[in-house]
Parts: C-alpha cells; structure tokens; sequence
C-alpha cells in the first residue's frame, strides 16, 4: 500500500496522465483527511477550483491543491511530534493519568479526522494549514467558549441520527466542524447538551 509521500510523488509525475495524478491526490486523503475523506476532498476541489469528478483538468490545480495538503499535514505532524515529547516527559515525571485531551488524540493520531465534518459540503472555506494552527493553538491553550476553528459561539451537540460522527459530540454551527470536548469549557459543552434537549422537547 502506497504511503503519503509516495502518492504525492506521482500527483507530481508529469509522465503520469492527469487521471492517475487526480486518483492519487484522492488516495492520499486515505493517510490525512483533517475534515474527513469526503469533505476534505471537498474542500480542496472547491479552493483550487475542479470538479469532484474531473478526469481531464489543469495538472497545476492538482499540485496546488496537494502543495495546501502537504502543508497541513506538516502542520500536524510537527504538533504530533511535539505531544509525543511532552507526554514522554510526564510519563518520566510519574504523570501518567490520561485526561480527555489524551484520549482524543488517539483518535486522530495521523491527522484523519481531526476536525472532522459530517456534512460533505459544510466544512471552513480558509486554508487547512491555517485550520490546523488555529485548532493546535486551542489544544495548547485550554478550554474556551467557542469553535477553535472559526470563532463561532454557536456550539451544538450531534445525536443518534445526524451526520456529524461519532454519534454524540459538540459541532459548530457555523464551520461545521466536529470541536474537541477537550478544547471547550464545561460550561460550553453543558450548553450545548441543553440546546439539544430543548430542540428533541419541542419535537417531540
């Protein structure tokens, strides 16, 4: 199975015909995807303006759209390598009680998913790169009130039917993306919880 690297080599090949060069770029949301394969892909065909499923299309808008993968992933990993260090050093300082934050990580170690959106089509519209500085400065700077990702105060909680995975979790309103238990205040989550009630009372 072909890695990251070696995929984005051959988006890169100009002796590959463009059809290869776009399934690689589509195979390489297989190893990171910050929104989800679906959205991600996206979000990318929307900034570098192609169509989902162009086969024949500007070998540029392909790179292009693999240079902002690329940088987003880097991003990532470098955030990933820094967590892996401080977490060594706790487990070496007799810090190994594992908090909320810990846990989510495992979920999204390697970038898939790590602010994963239900709806496709409801992702931000800014760069990932900076999508991901945005979300890696709230994991380091504590709990807040809003969407890490936008600003957006209108934090919602995704039940048993919606689309947002995994079934029960906060998302924002505004960017549609899935926020980390970990970077909201209990206060924020216990909003959110509150609205949802409200919202299956009066339907009900």
């Amino acid at each position: 199975m072909a890695g990251f690297r070696s995929l984005a080599r051959q988006v890169r090949d100009p002796g590959c015909d463009t059809a290869l060069r776009r399934y690689s770029l589509r195979k390489c949301l297989e190893r990171f995807a910050p929104y989800g394969h679906r959205a991600t892909w996206d979000h990318l065909c929307r900034r570098h303006r192609f169509g989902p499923e162009d086969r024949e299309l500007d070998p540029g808008r392909l790179i292009a759209a693999l240079d902002e993968l690329e940088e987003a992933r880097a991003v990532w990993l470098a955030y990933e390598e820094e967590f892996a260090a401080r977490r060594r050093r706790e487990k070496q300082e007799g810090l190994r009680r594992l908090g909320a934050l810990d846990d989510w990580h495992r979920r999204v170690w390697g970038g898939n998913g790590v602010v994963r959106c239900g709806d496709p089509a409801v992702h931000p519209s800014d760069p990932l790169p900076e999508v991901l500085r945005r979300l890696i400065k709230a994991l380091e700077s504590g709990p807040g009130e809003r969407c890490p990702v936008c600003a957006g105060p209108r934090i919602e909680w995704a039940g048993p039917g919606d689309t947002y995975e995994p079934s029960l979790g906060p998302v924002c309103g505004d960017c549609g993306v899935g926020v980390p238990r970990a970077v909201l205040t209990s206060g924020a989550l216990a909003r959110a919880r509150g609205e949802r009630s409200r919202s299956l009372a009066s339907a009900a």
